[in-house]
């Protein structure tokens, strides 16, 4: 059975609850479109993340693989269309890593652009009601990370996955006493699956394309 890769991140600092691990093993073994989700959690770590996700890539070996990861400050889902080769933390991973510019992959290209349909995802997510833009900044910490890894692995090892992250908000708990945005975890998991649907159609539309 064709498969989906869905990662979340799990809690560090003082975020104790992460709203994309929930969302991530709360799809995993779900059948959407015919493609088996597998849901995993990884940790907020530069170190975890370099080696433990190519590791899961070239094991799994699915037909697209979707990152999410918190953005406390946003108020929409955020489509993440690039990712760099950068590491920078202020605040430090949970490994206490305070990494200053340095390259995620030494050598490896300065980015990569997403392979999932970001435009379609995000125009699909409007109609359906749900708050989200098409970004081009993942940032410099674990979430620009995952998302460079993930593509730098699929060039690497020639997988045929397609691959991209996104970003979800605090749900309301998180938002409390800070003034920040938040959004329902019923939307944001909606959200996922959207994109999720809006994948697989991608990829059905190519292949029936190149069998015309």
């Amino acid at each position: 059975m064709s498969k989906v890769l869905l990662t979340g991140f799990g809690p560090w600092g003082s975020e104790k609850y992460n709203p994309s691990a929930e969302i991530a093993l709360g799809f995993n073994n779900v059948v959407i479109g015919g493609y088996r989700v597998v849901g995993v959690v990884l940790p907020v770590s530069y170190r975890r993340v370099i080696s433990d996700l190519p590791e899961i890539l070239v094991k799994i070996k699915p037909d697209i693989a979707l990152h999410i990861g918190l953005a406390p400050k946003s108020c929409e889902v955020r489509v993440e269309r690039v990712a760099i080769n950068l590491m920078y933390s202020e605040k430090g991973d949970v490994d206490g890593f305070k990494p200053v510019d340095e390259p995620i992959v030494p050598g490896g290209p300065v980015a990569y652009f997403a392979t999932l349909p970001t435009r379609r995802i995000v125009e699909r997510l409007k109609e359906e009601g749900i708050p989200a833009v098409l970004s081009y900044s993942a940032g410099t910490f674990l979430c620009n990370c995952a998302m460079y890894v993930s593509l730098h692995t699929i060039a690497a090892q020639r997988l045929e996955t397609i691959s991209g992250f996104i970003h979800i908000p605090y749900i309301p708990q998180q938002a409390v006493g800070k003034s920040a945005p938040s959004m329902c975890l019923h939307l944001s998991r909606k959200a996922v699956e959207i994109a999720i649907k809006e994948s697989i159609d991608y990829l059905k539309q190519r292949e029936s394309s190149k069998n015309r």
